[in-house]
């Protein structure tokens, strides 16, 4: 694959023609046991896909992005790149994060802090183009030479020189936003606040609305998709409702419980929204939320109305316009029934999505209460509204934080406070809380596999998550005693599934995951036990 090339000045994300960086195996941050031997290669990018698209950042590839086949076009491509970045550092058009970002870019100290903070950094050998400094040295060097002094070089840049942007920086810059999970550890341990995986979320944005460059899985397969069919998942309502119909069934078989889904009952206290990934992949959780509202006699309702039964939001990740249109969409459901408040279900983007996020854009009758659905749990639990037995989930179970409701929200007790009720052998990783590591599937990474990004993920971005998760059993590792990872976010149960797969650690450490409600069904002594069947999973 070429020689580790480890030392990247920011000259030459402009100049280099060959490929920017690389990682060597050998230098990615070693494992604790069973998987504390070499890491192995991934499998290479395809020379074909190294012909057709412009990928010369590192070892993979994501974006797709069309060589130009003229100056005329790369000039073009330049041209509307400074477009979206004018548009970036007016208030105008950027309301919503203009002022972060500008913070961002006024007062970075360069001090490094936040690299050090950065599981992808750490993962990767300390490899220098994925600090979170490199991609927003890149950008502030671009803001100060095009458009903060209208094309003047500025005086207080020191570090490299008034180079002119071309195409090839642009398109490495976009794909470089890519390899940022946006789990804002690193803003959080700035001393002045910067952040820095802003900055990769805001040149996404630039990339989609002005350029149109964005991955498939995010737009076509997602935003879009879910607008216009009702379902990142492609399940139209019917689809939906004659799914769920069958959990309902299955569930109260496995439970022994009457378990039947209300629909689109005007005036509920609680309109509950799922991530439809959940219906497909984890049914067994959808069917947990039903076993729990009913056990506890909640007025809860679900919507088959077109997206309202899917909280997915993947906007958030790349596209302003995107987010909104599906905010409001979610919003309009709520208020069409007259429900006083939405719950949102084991989803963290999804919930920040709707909770935080949407303050800027719902107003008026549409600013309807939005919670999580962890605070509520929690009070079922801890005010002994459900009969439970601990004894029943007398397993080891670690919890991992999804960067969204915890470090980005706030909510990180509740959760806790179940766990720990209701699961003797409960401890936790290292760090956690607030200063969890992301699953290196944050961001939309979790849904991505073109080329080899799969590989990328999980030997990068993923290494960290996998790294915690074996120190947490390190006590128990051994394949013969089962060990339950909960993470309560569809996103990050995707890339733990995958993760698991991947270092095979079911088999190799007795290893597997789930979420936080079926947890508590396993605990409830009103229904049949073994609602986690250690025997079902394969």
């Amino acid at each position: 694959m070429g020689k580790t090339k480890k030392s990247v000045k920011l000259n030459d994300i402009y100049n280099s023609s060959e490929q920017l960086s690389h990682v060597d195996p050998a230098d990615l941050m070693p494992l604790p046991k069973p998987l504390n031997g070499p890491a192995s290669e991934w499998k290479p990018l395809k020379a074909e896909a190294r012909e057709k698209y412009e990928a010369t950042l590192d070892d993979t590839l994501l974006l797709n992005i069309p060589k130009p086949g003229s100056v005329q076009e790369e000039k073009e491509l330049v041209r509307r790149f400074l477009v979206g970045v004018e548009k970036l550092f007016t208030k105008t058009n950027n309301w919503g994060f203009y002022q972060p970002l500008m913070a961002t870019m006024e007062h970075c100290a360069r001090c490094q802090t936040c690299s050090d903070a950065c599981h992808i950094y750490e993962a990767s050998g300390r490899n220098d183009i994925y600090r979170p400094t490199y991609r927003s040295e890149t950008l502030r060097r671009i803001y100060y030479d095009y458009i903060k002094t209208n094309g003047k070089y500025h005086s207080t840049w020191k570090s490299g020189g008034d180079i002119p942007l071309n195409w090839k920086a642009v398109t490495r810059l976009a794909e470089l936003a890519y390899r940022c999970n946006i789990c804002r550890r690193c803003a959080q341990t700035c001393p002045i606040g910067a952040d820095n995986a802003l900055v990769a979320r805001e040149i996404r944005k630039i990339m989609s609305q002005e350029l149109n460059i964005y991955t498939s899985e995010l737009h076509e397969r997602g935003s879009m998709l879910q607008l216009k069919v009702g379902s990142s998942t492609g399940m139209n309502p019917e689809i939906v409702k004659d799914n769920i119909e069958f959990i309902d069934e299955d569930i109260s078989e496995k439970t022994g419980m009457n378990l039947k889904t209300v629909w689109d009952k005007k005036g509920a206290d609680i309109l509950l929204i799922h991530n439809a990934g959940e219906i497909m992949a984890w049914p067994e959780n959808i069917g947990a939320f039903n076993a729990i509202f009913t056990a506890a006699g909640l007025d809860w309702t679900m919507s088959s109305e077109a997206l309202a039964y899917d909280n997915i939001n993947y906007g958030l990740f790349y596209d302003d316009f995107q987010y909104a249109r599906v905010v409001l969409k979610h919003a309009a459901v709520a208020k069409n029934l007259g429900v006083k408040r939405i719950v949102l279900g084991e989803c963290g983007h999804a919930t920040k999505a709707l909770m935080v996020i949407a303050d800027r854009v719902l107003t008026g009758d549409l600013n309807i209460p939005r919670e999580s659905c962890f605070p509520l749990l929690r009070d079922l639990v801890k005010t002994k509204t459900l009969k439970l037995d601990p004894s029943r989930n007398n397993f080891p179970v670690t919890l991992h934080d999804p960067c969204n409701l915890v470090r980005l929200m706030g909510i990180v007790m509740p959760q806790r406070e179940v766990v720990r009720e209701i699961c003797p052998q409960f401890r936790e990783m290292t760090p956690h809380g607030v200063n969890n590591y992301c699953c290196g599937g944050g961001s939309g990474f979790a849904i991505h596999s073109g080329h080899n990004f799969e590989d990328w993920r999980f030997k990068i971005s993923g290494r960290k998550k996998v790294s915690q998760i074996l120190g947490a059993f390190q006590d128990s590792i051994e394949p013969e005693t089962k060990k339950y990872v909960c993470a309560p976010c569809s996103n990050c149960k995707g890339q733990i599934r995958d993760l698991i797969a991947h270092y095979d650690l079911w088999n190799n450490a007795g290893i597997t995951y789930g979420g936080l409600v079926e947890l508590i069904v396993n605990a409830m002594v009103d229904v049949k036990p073994n609602y986690i069947d250690w025997n079902e999973i394969v």
